[in-house]
C-alpha cells in the first residue's frame, strides 16, 4: 500500500503544481480586467467622477452652516439656503464687478508679451545679456509654428464658443444637483455607507467620515474665508495705488497665496509686483511688494490662527510634497485636495497607529534642540510647524482635538 502512494506521489505533485500554476494565472488574469475595466471607467467616465468629486467636498465644504440651520429646518432647506446665497453674491459680485473684470483680464493677457520683453530688457541690462523670445522657446524646444498652431487651435468660431456657453453652463447645473443631493442627504449616507461594513468595523469607518469632513471641510472653509479677506484688501490696496489691471491681480493674489501651500504667498505677489515694475510708475510694484509682505504677516499672526485654527496640522515638506503628488496623479482637483487629505490619512495614524513612548535620553535630546531653537523661532515649539503657521492642537489617542486653553 505504501509502495503504491509512493509511485502516485510524482503524479500527485505535478496535478498540484498545474493547479497552482492555473490559480496564479486566472488570478493575475482578474488583476488585469480589473485593471482594464477601471481604465476604461476612468477615461470614458472621469469627468462624471470628477464633478461627483468635488461635489462630495463641496457638501462637506457647506456642512457646518447647513448643520446648523437644519436645526431650525429642513436640511433640504438649509441646503438650499446655503446654496442660494452663494448664487447671489456671485450674481451680485459679477454685476458689479463683471464687465470691468473681463476688460481687465482681456488687456492683462493681451499684455503677456510685452511684460516678457520688459522682464528680458531688464535682465540683459542687469546681466549683459542678449536674450529674446526666441532663445527661450528654443531652449525648451518651442517654435513660434507651433505657438502659431496652438493659438488656431484654441481659436475658436461663434457657434463652438455658444456650444462651449452651453456645456458649462450644462456641467454647472449637473454640479449643483449633485452638491445639493450630497448636502441634504450626508447624513442618510453616511448611515449607508456605515450600514455596508460589519459591525465591528463600523466605528472606524464612522470615524474616518468624520475625520474626513472635519479636516476637508475645515481646510476649505478656512482657505474661502482668507482668500477672500485676502483679495478684498488686495484690491483696495491696488487700487489705491494705481495698480493697472487691479482686480484681477488681487483674485489671483487672494486666490493663489491661499490654496497653493507653503510658496503660494510668492508666487501670488510675483506677478502684481512684476506688473507694477514695468508700469510708467515703478514704485506701483514697490509699493504691491511692501503691501504683500506686510499683509502675510498680519495674517500669519491675526488672522489665520483665529480661522484655520482646528483646520490641518501638516508640516509643510509633507504639504508641499502632497501637493506635488496630488498634481501629478489627478491635476488640479489633485493638488486641490492633497492637503485635506494627508491631515486626514495623518490623523488616521495618529489614531489608529502604534505608538511607543521615547527613552529618556531621545526625549531630552529633542528638548534640548527645541529649547535651542526657540529663541529664533518665537518660542511656539511644535506649533510653528503648521503649513499655515498656525497655532493648531494636536489630536488626543481617541481623535478628539483639546479645547482651547
Amino acid at each position: 500500500m505504501s509502495a503504491g502512494s509512493d509511485g502516485n506521489e510524482p503524479v500527485t505533485r505535478v496535478l498540484l503544481s498545474t493547479s497552482n500554476v492555473w490559480r496564479v494565472g486566472l488570478v493575475v488574469l482578474g488583476v488585469v480586467a480589473f485593471g482594464a475595466l477601471l481604465s476604461f471607467i476612468i477615461d470614458d467616465g472621469g469627468s462624471v467622477i470628477f464633478t461627483v468629486l468635488m461635489s462630495w467636498f463641496a457638501a462637506i465644504a457647506m456642512a457646518p452652516v447647513v448643520d446648523r440651520l437644519s436645526r431650525h429646518m429642513p436640511r433640504g432647506a438649509a441646503t438650499g439656503s446655503v446654496m442660494g446665497a452663494v448664487v447671489v453674491f456671485g450674481v451680485l459680485f459679477f454685476y458689479a464687478f463683471g464687465s470691468l473684470f473681463v476688460d481687465q483680464l482681456v488687456q492683462l493677457v493681451l499684455l503677456v508679451p510685452d511684460l516678457v520683453d520688459g522682464a528680458l530688457s531688464w535682465a540683459n541690462d542687469q546681466f549683459s545679456t542678449s536674450l529674446s523670445r526666441d532663445d527661450i522657446l528654443s531652449s525648451i524646444n518651442v517654435s513660434p509654428e507651433d505657438l502659431a498652431s496652438v493659438a488656431a487651435t484654441l481659436g475658436v468660431s461663434i457657434l463652438g464658443f455658444l456650444g462651449s456657453v452651453v456645456g458649462s453652463v450644462f456641467g454647472l447645473f449637473t454640479f449643483g444637483l449633485f452638491v445639493f443631493y450630497l448636502s441634504a442627504d450626508m447624513p442618510r449616507l453616511e448611515r449607508w455607507i456605515a450600514g455596508l461594513f460589519p459591525p465591528r468595523q463600523q466605528a472606524v469607518v464612522a470615524n474616518v467620515w468624520r475625520l474626513t469632513a472635519e479636516k476637508t471641510g475645515g481646510y476649505i472653509g478656512a482657505r474661502v474665508v482668507l482668500g477672500s479677506i485676502n483679495a478684498a484688501t488686495t484690491a483696495v490696496v491696488f487700487a489705491i495705488i494705481g495698480m493697472p489691471y487691479w482686480l484681477p491681480l488681487a483674485l489671483w493674489t487672494g486666490i493663489v497665496a491661499q490654496f497653493v501651500p507653503t510658496i503660494g504667498t510668492y508666487i501670488a505677489i510675483a506677478l502684481p509686483v512684476v506688473v507694477g515694475l514695468l508700469s510708467p510708475n515703478p514704485w506701483v510694484g514697490v509699493i504691491a511688494l511692501a503691501w504683500g509682505v506686510a499683509y502675510q504677516q498680519v495674517e500669519n499672526l491675526t488672522l489665520e490662527p483665529k480661522i484655520s485654527a482646528r483646520a490641518v496640522d501638516v508640516n509643510p515638506a509633507v504639504s508641499f510634497g502632497a501637493v506635488l503628488l496630488g498634481a501629478a496623479l489627478f491635476g488640479v482637483a489633485g493638488a486641490f485636495l492633497a492637503v485635506p487629505v494627508a491631515a486626514m490619512l495623518l490623523a488616521l495614524l495618529d489614531i489608529y497607529g502604534k505608538r511607543h513612548d521615547l527613552l529618556p535620553e531621545v526625549e531630552r535630546g529633542v528638548a534640548s534642540t527645541e529649547k535651542r531653537a526657540a529663541p529664533r523661532f518665537g518660542r511656539r515649539g511644535r506649533e510653528a510647524t503648521d503649513t499655515d503657521g498656525s497655532a493648531t492642537p494636536q489630536p488626543d489617542a481617541a481623535g478628539d482635538q483639546p479645547a482651547d486653553g
